[in-house]
C-alpha cells in the first residue's frame, strides 16, 4: 500500500456534478479498477453547480484515492522542506495550491486541451514524509512513485522544496531509465554539499547525475540567473551536457523558438518536467524561499509548458511555493494554474 496520506475527508459533491465519489483513508479498503475507455471520467464539479467552498481540499476538487490503479495522471502532494537553505515553509505549499486551485476549470482553450475528457485524474493525497529526517523522507518519497509509475499514472507533483525531485526521478529511472529533464528554475540545483550535507534542495540534479539518472543530453534547465561565488558558475552543469538558458537571455522576447529547439534536443523519449516557481520573478511569486530577482514572466512559463505539448512526459512537479511568504495567495494560484497547465500538455490529452 502506498505510504500516502490524503488531504482531506469528507463527502464528495454529491450525485449529478460530474465527479465520482471521495475515496480516501476514510475508506482505506476500497480500490479502484482502471475504467474502460468509454467509461465515465473524474470531472472537477463546475462552479455553476457547486460552489467553490464547498467540498474536499483536493487539486480542482477531484476525487481523493489511495491507490494510484485505474489512473492515467494524478496530483500528488510532498510537504517537505527539510531540505531548504533560507526561508521555510514550502511544506504547506501542496495545502495551499490545493485551496487557490478551486478557480480552475476543466478546458483549455488556448490550447484546446480536453484532459477531463482524455484522462482519468484524481488526487493521491500526500505523501507521509518525515520532517526529522531527510533522508528517510527521501526513501518514503522513492517509494511511493514507485508504486504510481508501476501502476501507469503519471505523477503531477505539489512540493515540497526541490530536494523532493531526486528521490522522484529515482522512480523515473527504475522504469523508464535515464530520463530528459526540462528544468525551470532561478538556480541550476546542482551544488555538490552545504554544511557537509549532499542531500538538500540545491544539490537534487547533482545527485541525479551521480546515479545516472539523468540523459543528460537532453537536460535543458531555464531562467537561471543570481549572483555566485565564482565567474562561472555554470561550468559543471554545461560540462555534463546541460543546455543552460539564463534569465536575462529569456527578457523582453517570447519563449516560442527556445521551446521548438527543446523541444528537437528531447525527441521521442522519455522526459520529467521540474518548475521551481522561483523561475518567475518576485514580483509575480513573491511566496518562495530562494527568491532572485529579474526572473520569467507568468506568460513565459506558459509558453515553456505548452512548449512541452507533443513530448513524451512521464513526470511533472511544480515545487518552492512558500505560503507563509505568499500573503495574497498569487503564487500559489500561479502554481495551480501551471499544473493544470502540466496537465493539459501530458501526451495522451487530446487536443481539439
Amino acid at each position: 500500500m502506498l505510504r500516502l496520506l490524503a488531504s482531506g475527508c469528507a463527502r464528495g459533491p454529491g450525485p449529478g456534478v460530474g465527479a465520482r465519489p471521495v475515496v480516501g483513508l476514510c475508506h482505506p479498503g476500497l480500490r479502484q479498477s482502471r475504467q474502460a475507455s468509454d467509461a465515465p471520467r473524474n470531472q472537477p464539479p463546475s462552479p455553476e453547480v457547486v460552489a467553490r467552498s464547498v467540498g474536499v481540499c483536493s487539486m480542482m476538487r477531484l476525487p481523493v484515492q489511495t491507490s494510484p490503479e485505474g489512473l492515467d495522471a494524478a496530483f500528488i502532494g510532498v510537504p517537505l522542506d527539510t531540505g531548504t537553505s533560507n526561508r521555510p515553509g514550502a511544506r504547506f505549499g501542496p495545502r495551499r495550491i490545493r485551496e487557490e486551485s478551486v478557480m480552475l476549470r476543466t478546458v483549455n482553450p488556448s490550447t484546446g486541451a480536453l484532459p477531463f475528457q482524455s484522462l482519468m485524474v484524481a488526487d493521491l493525497g500526500d505523501v507521509n514524509v518525515n520532517l526529522y529526517n531527510l533522508q528517510d523522507s527521501c526513501r518514503r518519497i522513492q517509494e511511493a512513485y514507485e508504486k504510481i509509475v508501476a501502476a501507469g499514472c503519471i505523477p503531477l507533483t505539489l512540493g515540497g522544496d526541490h530536494t523532493i525531485t531526486y528521490p522522484i526521478l529515482q522512480a523515473m529511472a527504475k522504469k523508464h531509465g535515464p530520463v530528459g529533464l526540462l528544468h525551470v528554475d532561478a538556480h541550476t540545483d546542482t551544488a555538490d554539499e552545504a554544511l557537509g550535507e549532499k542531500l538538500y534542495h540545491g544539490a537534487p540534479f547533482r545527485r541525479c547525475v551521480d546515479e545516472g539518472l539523468l540523459d543528460c543530453k537532453r537536460v535543458a534547465q531555464i531562467g537561471i540567473r543570481g549572483y555566485s561565488t565564482t565567474l562561472d558558475p555554470y561550468r559543471y552543469n554545461r560540462s555534463q551536457g546541460f543546455r543552460v538558458v539564463l534569465a536575462e537571455d529569456c527578457w523582453m522576447k517570447s519563449l516560442v523558438p527556445l521551446m521548438a529547439e527543446v523541444r528537437q534536443q528531447m525527441g521521442g523519449k522519455p522526459i520529467y518536467i521540474s518548475f521551481d516557481i522561483d523561475a518567475l520573478d518576485p514580483a509575480y511569486a513573491p511566496g518562495t524561499g530562494t527568491p532572485e530577482i529579474a526572473g520569467l514572466t507568468p506568460g513565459q512559463a506558459l509558453e515553456i509548458i505548452r512548449g512541452c505539448q507533443g513530448l513524451n512526459v512521464v513526470g511533472c512537479d511544480l515545487v518552492e511555493v512558500s505560503p507563509p511568504y505568499d500573503l495574497s495567495g498569487n503564487t500559489a494560484l500561479l502554481a495551480a494554474n501551471l499544473l493544470f497547465e502540466m496537465l493539459c500538455a501530458l501526451p495522451k490529452v487530446t487536443t481539439v
